[in-house]
This record gives structure tokens, C-alpha cells and sequence, in this order.
């Protein structure tokens, strides 16, 4: 038996439904989406209870023992699992990137945007007085 065959059987145990029958892609496609969803509901189940359960066990080491909690919530995250970069390279490329000097000219950029402001009206200055501030802040709790 091929293993398509097999995998499909497997797909559809439990069902009335033979590979003999007419309209068995359709069917294919709504077992498929049948059970996606099963699992995806599965995992949404899986993702809560582990979120409840690091709740509960926080919230249980907090009333116990806070420096653990606080310690155990302080770790870094490892994200590579590969082996540490060496220490020579990383000094090397750290000072190989800041030793070489570099030349920032925002000539063309500051010009573009000057000639595009060149139209623009400026604002007429505003005078804030110690009345102004008075008024403003009489209306407003503590």
C-alpha cells in the first residue's frame, strides 16, 4: 500500500468516509482543515496552561522567596546556541570599526531641505507672560 494511501486512511479514521467515494478531495480538504484547527487548538491549550503554570509558580515564589524570583526573572535570554564568538575577533572588529575615522558631510542633504523650506513663512514669536501662565493654570486641579 502506498504511503499516500496509508497517510490518508490514518487521516480519516474514525470517519465513514472510504477512499472509494466520489467526492473524497473535498472531503480530504475538509478533514485537512478539520484538523488543523484540532491542532492549533491543541496549542492554544498548551500556551495557556504553561502561562497559568509560570504564573502560579511566580506568584508562589514571590510570597516564598522574592530575591529568587526576582533573580530567576533577571537571567538573560540565550538566543544562539552555537559556539561563543572569540574574544580576539570581537576586540578586533570593535576596534578596527571605531578607530577608522569617518568623514560625515551633510552639505547636499541640509541644502535640499533648506531650499525646500525657503517658502515657507516664518512663525510670529509668542510671548508667554507670568498673566498668561496665571490664567492658564487656575482652572487646573493641584
Amino acid at each position: 500500500m502506498p504511503k499516500i494511501v496509508r497517510t490518508v486512511r490514518m487521516a480519516f479514521a474514525g470517519t465513514n468516509v472510504s477512499l472509494s467515494q466520489p467526492d473524497i478531495t473535498q472531503k480530504l480538504t475538509e478533514r485537512i482543515d478539520d484538523l488543523k484547527q484540532r491542532i492549533a487548538a491543541w496549542g492554544k491549550r498548551i500556551r495557556r496552561y504553561t502561562e497559568r503554570s509560570t504564573r502560579f509558580n511566580q506568584n508562589r515564589l514571590f510570597q516564598s522567596d522574592q530575591k529568587k524570583l526576582y533573580a530567576s526573572l533577571e537571567r538573560p535570554i540565550v538566543s544562539g546556541t552555537g559556539p561563543a564568538p572569540n574574544q580576539a575577533d570581537t576586540v578586533a572588529f570593535w576596534r578596527g570599526l571605531w578607530s577608522e575615522p569617518v568623514n560625515h558631510s551633510d552639505g547636499p542633504r541640509t541644502e535640499v531641505v533648506a531650499s525646500q523650506c525657503a517658502g515657507i513663512t516664518p512663525m510670529d514669536p509668542v510671548i508667554i507672560t507670568p498673566d498668561d501662565v496665571a490664567e492658564a493654570v487656575r482652572g487646573a486641579p493641584n
